[in-house]
C-alpha cells in the first residue's frame, strides 16, 4: 500500500449524511391555518365524524347493558355521547390547545365506571331501567368531581411547569404507547369478524398507500377519501353477507360482530331529540367512586398530553408551548364536566384514531375538524340517520384502528430524530420505559382477567381502583418511567442535554420566543389580550 502525504480527498457528492432533523413536519397538504376548498372540507370532515363513531358506538354498548339498560338507552347514551363529543371538539378547537384535535369518549374511564356499576349500594334495584338511572347518575357525580382535576391542573399552569421538562427522549415513550399500547383494539376485535375486517384492512391499505402511485389522478383523491372508500365497500358486502344468509345459523355472538342488521340503535333512536344536562336525573355523589375517577382523569391528562404532541406533529405546526398544553388539559376538564352534566358515561380525551387520521390524509386543518364536530351534532340530534352510520359493524371500525394507532405511535418515534441515539443513557432510557410501559399494564390486566379484581386488592375500594386504573394505562407508565429517569440521570451535563434532544424544543418552551406560536395557537376574538399566553 502506498503512502501519500497530500491533503484528505474531497466528500463525494454521493456520500451518506443523515436526514435533517425537522421542527414541523413537511409533506403535510393544508396546516392547521390553511383550510381546503369547502367541498373537499365537508367530506374530510365528515371522514372525521366517521372515524370517532367507533370509540362512541363501543363504550356504551359495553356499558349500558351492564348498567341495566336496554336498546332505548343505549341509544340515548351514544347520541348524548357524539353530541357532547362535538362541543368538546369545538371548545379545543377554538379556545383550548387550537390543534385540529377530536376530543371524544375515552376508554380509560371504562374501568372505574365498571367499578361504578359493581358496587353494593346498586346490586338489590330488580328494575333494570331503574338500576340504569341510579348507576348512571353516579357515573355523572364521580365525573363532574373528577372533571376539577383538570381544570385545576390546567388553568392554574400547574402542568405548563411540569411540561416545561418534557424532552424529545422523554415524549418518545408517551407518544408511541399512546398508539401503539392500543393494540389490543387493533386485529384482536378485527378477528372478531375476520371476513369483513381483514378485507378492510387490505383494501385501506391498497386505497391508500398504492393506488395514488397506479392511477395518476389530478387531485389525491384515493389517500385523502380512503376511508369513505373502504368503509362504503366493507359494509356493502357485510350488508350482502347479511342479507344473503351467511350468517343465519351462527353464534349470536358472531352475528352480533359481523351482521349489519343487529346494533338495535336504528330501531330504537328517535328521529329528532337533542340530549340536555340532567336527562337522567340528579346527579349523586360518592367519594370513593369520584377518587376512583379522579384517577382516571389523571391518566387521561397524561394520556392526551401524548396524543395533542402527535396532533401539532401531524398538522405540522410547531412543538407546543407548555402554557398552550396547559390551556388545553384546562378545556378537557371543562370536557368531562360536560360529559357528566349531560351523562354521556364516559369522560372524553383527545381521540387517537382521529390523529392518525390527519396522517393518512395529511391534512391537519382546524376547520375540518370543526366541520366534523358540526356532522357529531347534527347526526346525534338526527337520531335515526346518525344510528344508520353508528350500525357499521365494529370490526372495520377496528380495522381502521389497525392503521391510525400505527400512526400516532411512529409519530412518538419520530422525535428520536432529536436525541443522540449512539448515546448509553438514552438506551437505557428508551429501553426501560418502553417495555415497562407494555409490560406493567400487561401484568395488572391479566391478574384482572383471571381474578375479577386487580392486583391491589384492599378493604378500600377507591384506593384499589386509583392504583389498579393508573397502572393500567401503557401510555401513562412509559411516560411516567421516562420523565422521572430522564430528568434525573445527570441530566445537567451539557453533553446530555444534547443527548436528550432537549436544546431542540428550548426555543418553544415560552409561547413569545417563536413567533410562528403566535399563528398557530393564539386565540380568536383577539381574547389573547384578556388571556395571554407566557
Amino acid at each position: 500500500m502506498a503512502g501519500g502525504g497530500g491533503a484528505a480527498p474531497a466528500p463525494k457528492a454521493d456520500e451518506l449524511v443523515p436526514h435533517p432533523v425537522k421542527d414541523q413536519l413537511p409533506n403535510v397538504s393544508y396546516c392547521i391555518t390553511s383550510p381546503p376548498p369547502w367541498p373537499e372540507a365537508i367530506l374530510l370532515g365528515f371522514q372525521h365524524y366517521l372515524v370517532v363513531l367507533g370509540t362512541t358506538v363501543i363504550i356504551p354498548t359495553a356499558l349500558v347493558p351492564q348498567m341495566g339498560g336496554g336498546n332505548d338507552e343505549k341509544a340515548r347514551v351514544i347520541q348524548t355521547l357524539l353530541f357532547v363529543a362535538g362541543i368538546n371538539t369545538l371548545l379545543q378547537s377554538f379556545f383550548g390547545t387550537r390543534l385540529p384535535a377530536v376530543i371524544g369518549g375515552s376508554y380509560t374511564f371504562v374501568a372505574p365506571t365498571i367499578s361504578i356499576i359493581l358496587a353494593g349500594r346498586y346490586s338489590d334495584i330488580a328494575d333494570p331501567h331503574r338500576k340504569f338511572l341510579r348507576i348512571m347518575r353516579g357515573t355523572q357525580g364521580a365525573l363532574i368531581v373528577a372533571s376539577t382535576l383538570q381544570i385545576i391542573v390546567g388553568f392554574s399552569g400547574l402542568w405548563r411547569n411540569v411540561t416545561r421538562f418534557l424532552s424529545p427522549l422523554s415524549a418518545v415513550p408517551l407518544v408511541a404507547l399512546s398508539g401503539f399500547g392500543l393494540y389490543e383494539l387493533g386485529f384482536p376485535a378485527v378477528a372478531k369478524c375476520v371476513e369483513i375486517g381483514l378485507p378492510t384492512i387490505i383494501i385501506l391499505v391498497f386505497i391508500s398507500q398504492y393506488m395514488p402511485h397506479a392511477v395518476h389522478a389530478e387531485k389525491p383523491v384515493f389517500d385523502r377519501f380512503a376511508v369513505i372508500f373502504s368503509v362504503a365497500i366493507v359494509w356493502l358486502y357485510a350488508y350482502f353477507l347479511t342479507i344473503g344468509g351467511a350468517y343465519k345459523h351462527t353464534p349470536p355472538k358472531t352475528q352480533s360482530h359481523c351482521r349489519t342488521d343487529r346494533s338495535g340503535l336504528v330501531s330504537s333512536a328517535p328521529w329528532i331529540r337533542v340530549p340536555y344536562p340532567f336527562q337522567w336525573g340528579a346527579p349523586s355523589f360518592d367519594a370513593g367512586e369520584a377518587f376512583a375517577m379522579m384517577a382516571a382523569a389523571f391518566v387521561g391528562l397524561v394520556e392526551s398530553t401524548g396524543t395533542f404532541i402527535a396532533v401539532s406533529r401531524y398538522a405540522s405546526a410547531t412543538p407546543l408551548p407548555p402554557s398552550i398544553l396547559s390551556r388545553g388539559i384546562g378545556w378537557q376538564g371543562i370536557g368531562i364536566l360536560l360529559d357528566g352534566l349531560f351523562g354521556t358515561s364516559s369522560g372524553s380525551t383527545v381521540s387517537v384514531e382521529n390523529t392518525g387520521l390527519l396522517a393518512l390524509t395529511r391534512i391537519g386543518s382546524r376547520r375540518v375538524v370543526q366541520i366534523s364536530a358540526g356532522f357529531m351534532i347534527f347526526f346525534s340530534i338526527l337520531g335515526k340517520f346518525g344510528a344508520v352510520f353508528a350500525s357499521i359493524p365494529l370490526p372495520i371500525f377496528a380495522a381502521l384502528y389497525c392503521i391510525f394507532f400505527a400512526y400516532v405511535g411512529s409519530c412518538g418515534l419520530s422525535f428520536l430524530q432529536f436525541c443522540n441515539l449512539n448515546s448509553f443513557r438514552t438506551k437505557f432510557i428508551l429501553g426501560f420505559s418502553l417495555f415497562m410501559g407494555l409490560s406493567v399494564p400487561q401484568y395488572f390486566n391479566e391478574y384482572t382477567a383471571v381474578a375479577g379484581y386487580g392486583p391491589v386488592h384492599t378493604s378500600a375500594r377507591w384506593f384499589n381502583d386509583i392504583v389498579n386504573v393508573i397502572f393500567s394505562s401503557k401510555p401513562f407508565v412509559a411516560g411516567l418511567v421516562a420523565f422521572f429517569l430522564d430528568n434525573t440521570l445527570h441530566r445537567n451535563h451539557s453533553a446530555i442535554k444534547k443527548d436528550r434532544g432537549y436544546h431542540w424544543w428550548d426555543r418553544f418552551r415560552s409561547f413569545k420566543t417563536d413567533n410562528r406560536s403566535d399563528e398557530f395557537y393564539s386565540l380568536p376574538f383577539n381574547l389573547n389580550k384578556f388571556f395571554p399566553s407566557v
